[in-house]
């Protein structure tokens, strides 16, 4: 087996402290965004599983597996929200240069 021929590339990336604290708000904002998509997406399950059960109505079982689903995704959603709230009080102390 031959060894893989990696180019020789030197990258120059130069940012400043502006752009570094651009970056990481906007990487906030966008995270924020994602679980935005995320919680309405949960509730549209919600709406379309009540929608199309079968039969005349949906059992208390169907529903409650729904909700159980739901329920882990925003289990997960709170979990990633505490993350970014501490990355966010971090951002801060940074460009307040507390801490």
């Amino acid at each position: 087996m031959s060894q893989p021929n990696v180019p020789n590339i030197t990258l120059q990336v130069s940012i400043n402290r502006d752009d570094v604290i651009n970056l990481l708000l906007a990487s906030i904002a966008m995270e924020e965004i994602s679980l935005a998509h995320i919680i309405n997406a949960e509730g549209e399950k919600i709406q379309y599983a009540i929608e199309t059960m079968p039969g005349p109505e949906a059992t208390l079982d169907q529903l409650l597996d729904v909700n159980d689903s739901v329920q882990d995704m925003l289990a997960m959603v709170i979990k990633r929200e505490l993350l970014l709230e501490n990355k966010l009080k971090q951002a801060i102390d940074f460009i307040t240069g507390s801490n």
